[in-house]
Order: structure tokens, then sequence, then C-alpha cells
């Protein structure tokens, strides 16, 4: 009989999280408990009795004895207080397009419980204990994608975290959207309600575009690994210079990232204890030369979005905010996504740059011009049926057709700011957009990438593994398990959907992080 492991436990309030926390628990792979260290319990009862300790006295608290907005001047009367709460969330209720899944849904609500749980927000313990359960149990919010403008915060996605609560809209559970009255019923959980603040603490912060935001930069990271296997695959199946990728030219330009790529690249070509005798050309194209200068961009970017991107996760990010510390209310504006939306902006715009590196790369493959005595787009039949078949030339133009999608898309949400809310939001960072946009340019970079794969191991394929590398041989052979070479012409959109299957469960050999390390 074996017995399950037990389930890690991110605690939250204490001690700050990083994004990989946030992944583990949007993946289920971990669970969510509120630290009950002394310091955060007394913290957050204290900011929750602040709270209501004012609004038994009546005093001017904005969205809770004050309208919200640019209706901060009118004044709500004592017997509405309560019924503020429910009001503010369900009029919120508009969002549209496409609903995030179910791993995006836990990452916002863990990426809330982050910033609810410092404990300046005053929001009640059982609320936190709450939204711990239900994140645990993967009864999770049906989040609408489009309705934030990032600021004030994610008033229109998180406004669906707070529904979920009170046992309004619908529910994921187990794949499946069930209204969330039902979803609550059936764990034998009654709907909460929520007292004065609690749905405006919930709604108005920076939550949905952060949790986006970490479940990108983790795929990017995968990406420039991924890239760094495509291009010494590419060397060696294009006969290429793999003293290109020496360390001695990266400690003379020392960008970390950029070394680090050719690091990857330069252990997966085995060099410089394996050197060809002379290459075919003394340089090879910039699209393979120059890969750690194009992939070590991101790879550098995402060097400096880490601190950003932990700094919000772990940020109280409503307003107002309470300091229980000195009965003050502190009205602000820490609902702002700027940081977010910023280095979104700058992400995709680096991985479009990924993307059309994946369609230069994939030229040279099929250009018999370029690839070096390998069949015009790696057509896999010989003899005279050869000229009736037409192998990856297909798959170029769709590489092309990415390329432009993903360069269209590269475009800075932030400098489309809209004055809106009777022009009280009159400056606004359109992070969330952002946010959703990286998401989609990597869709595009990880399709291009599953294209290149099996053009690349289609080559390995051509020459026999002559010529090859470990990093090719391991990459031919994690394919060649689920996906067979193309011989005579086939449709190969299965095929892609098969790489990216692959990627996305780890079984597909694209390298490991640590793998620079055997470079001398």
């Amino acid at each position: 009989m074996t017995v399950d492991a037990p389930v890690p436990v991110v605690l939250l309030g204490h001690q700050p999280l990083n994004i990989e926390d946030i992944l583990d628990l949007a993946h289920g792979r971990a669970h969510a408990a509120l630290d009950h260290h002394p310091e955060t319990l007394a913290r957050i009862d204290a900011a929750a009795n602040l709270l209501a300790q004012m609004v038994s006295e009546n005093r001017a608290v904005y969205g809770v004895t004050t309208g919200v907005g640019d209706s901060v001047t009118t004044q709500v009367g004592e017997d509405q207080v309560g019924d503020l709460p429910l009001n503010l969330l369900r009029f919120h209720g508009c969002g549209t397009g496409p609903v995030l899944g179910e791993v995006e849904a836990a990452a916002v609500v863990a990426t809330r419980l982050a910033s609810l749980s410092r404990g300046h927000s005053g929001v009640r313990r059982s609320v936190l204990d709450r939204l711990c359960l239900l994140l645990n149990h993967r009864i999770l919010p049906v989040i609408p994608s489009i309705g934030s403008v990032g600021a004030s915060g994610d008033l229109t996605p998180l406004s669906y975290v707070a529904a979920l609560l009170v046992g309004e809209r619908e529910a994921w559970v187990a794949g499946q959207q069930v209204p969330a009255e039902d979803a609550l019923r059936d764990k034998g959980l009654p709907p909460l309600r929520l007292v004065a603040k609690e749905s405006l603490s919930l709604m108005n912060g920076t939550s949905a575009m952060t949790a986006l935001a970490c479940l990108a930069f983790t795929r990017a990271q995968r990406l420039t690994r991924w890239m760094a296997t495509l291009t010494a695959v590419q060397s060696d199946v294009l006969q290429g210079n793999p003293a290109h990728f020496d360390a001695r030219l990266f400690a003379l330009k020392p960008h970390p990232g950029q070394a680090q790529v050719a690091r990857w690249i330069a252990a997966d070509l085995e060099y410089p204890r394996l050197r060809p005798a002379s290459p075919v050309r003394l340089q090879d194209r910039y699209s393979i030369r120059c890969a750690p200068h194009i992939i070590g961009v991101l790879s550098d970017a995402l060097a400096w979005m880490r601190p950003w991107l932990e700094t919000e996760l772990n940020s109280v990010n409503d307003n107002p905010i309470l300091d229980p510390e000195t009965g003050d209310v502190l009205h602000g504006g820490n609902f702002y996504g700027g940081h977010v939306g910023f280095a979104m902006d700058s992400l995709k715009a680096a991985v479009a740059s990924m993307v059309d590196l994946l369609d230069r790369q994939m030229v040279q493959l099929c250009d018999p011009k370029m690839n070096h005595g390998l069949p015009a787009n790696l057509v896999g039949v010989t003899g005279p049926a050869q000229s009736a078949h037409h192998g990856f030339k297909a798959m170029a133009i769709a590489t092309s057709a990415l390329a432009a999608e993903a360069g269209r898309m590269a475009m800075p949400v932030a400098v489309f700011s809209r004055s809106t809310e009777c022009h009280n939001q009159d400056k606004v960072p359109m992070a969330t957009i952002s946010a959703r946009d990286a998401l989609a340019v990597l869709d595009l970079a990880e399709t291009a990438a599953a294209m290149v794969t099996l053009a690349a191991v289609q080559a390995v394929d051509l020459r026999k593994q002559h010529g090859c590398h470990q990093r090719s041989r391991q990459l031919h052979a994690s394919l060649r398990t689920a996906v067979p070479m193309v011989q005579a012409d086939r449709r190969m959109d299965r095929d892609i959907a098969r790489v990216l299957e692959l990627v996305n469960t780890g079984a597909l050999d694209i390298g490991s992080p640590g793998s620079s390390a055997e470079v001398v």
C-alpha cells in the first residue's frame, strides 16, 4: 500500500511569497493556509477591528461611508453601509470575453490572498480562511478576462472572486462551470456575508494582472531554455561553427542572461570539448550566431522583472489602507498597476522577438541555399517521388504568420491609457490587458517553437544524426516517441499540438536550466 506524500503548504501573511509559490498554488501542487504567526494574526485582527470601530463611530472612510470613484462625495447613510459591499461586487459583474481557465483563476485567488493577508485591508480572518479553503478544494471563480483598465486595480475581474464568496455567479469545479451557490452547498459551505470594505478590499487591487504576469513570467523562462536548445540543434544540422558560443566572447560583453544562453548552447554542442575540424562557414548567419544576444535580451529582462512582480505580489495594493498601529486610514493609489504593465509590455516585445527569430531559423532549415545540403523544405521522400512532396514548406509560411501576429501584438498597451469613470480614473495603466497580451504572444511563441522543433528534428533524421551532439540526439529521442518523421506529405497540426503537450507535461527534452554547469 502506498501512502500519498503530504501536499506542501504555502503560508500566507508573514513571509513574502515568490512567483514559484503562486505557480504551485495555481497548479494545485501546494495548499494555501493563513500563517498563524502571532504578529500576522494580530495585525489582521487589529485592522478588521479598527474598521469596525470606525463604522460604529460613523467616521468617513472611502468606500464604506462614501461612494466609490467619482462618487466619493456621496455620503452613504448609516442604514445603507451594510448594503454597500454586496452592491459594489454586483455592479461590477460586467466582465466579458473568454473566461480565465482554472489555473489562471487559482493564480488570481492566490495572488489576492497574498496581498490581503498582509493585514492592512480590514478583511476578517474568516474571509481569508474561506479563500484558502476554496483554493485548496479547487472551487474557483469563473472570471471573464476583459473589463479592467488596471486601476483602480482589477475591479471587474476581482469582483468575480468576491461573488464566489457570497455564492453568486459561477464557479469552476472539476473542469465544469457550475452556479457558485451550488458549488458552495455541495461542500457544505454557507455563503459569506461581507461586511464594510471587504468587497472593496477584494476587488480594488492588482491581483488579476499580477497573477497572469506570474504565469507569463514562468512560461517565458521556459521559452529561453527551449530557444537555446533549438539553436544548438540547428547549429548541428546546419553544420555551424560552435565557437560562436565561446565563453570568452561573452566575458567581454557580460550581460548575465546573454552569457547564460551562450553557456546553454555551448554545453548542448559539447563545446569546447568537441570541436569540428572546420565549419562550413566561418561565420554563421545572425539567427544562429547572434542567438545568445537575441534570446539574452529576454533572459536579462526576466531578471529585472522578477523583483518588480514579486514586490507587487507581496504589496498591499487596495485603497484605502489601514494602519492598525496608529489608527489611521491612508487614502492613496496603491491599486495602480503601472509596474506590472511596463513589465508585461516589455515581456511581450521580447517574446515577439523570439517568434521572429524562430521564423528566421525555420527559413535556414528549409532553404537549400542556406541549409548546407539538406533537402529543400526538409522533404523526407527520396527519389523521383520527391518532386510531388512539400515537407515543411507550409510550416515555414505558418511561422511567418505567427511572427507577424506576435509583432502586431508587441505594441505597448500603456500608451493607450483612457480617461474613464467621469474622469476620476483619468490616467490608467491598462496593465491587465498587457498581461493578457503577454500570454497570447507566448502562445504564438510556443507554437512557433513547436514548429521549429519538428523541423529541427526532421533535419536530425535527414542527417542520420551525423555530426549531432547529445542535446540533438536527446531532443530527437524524446520527440520521436510521440511524433514520427514526416515522410510523405501529411497534416501536421496534430504534430504541433503533440509537441506543445509534451512541453507542457515536461516530456520533451528541451534542456534543463542547470545544464550549463557542464561547460568548462
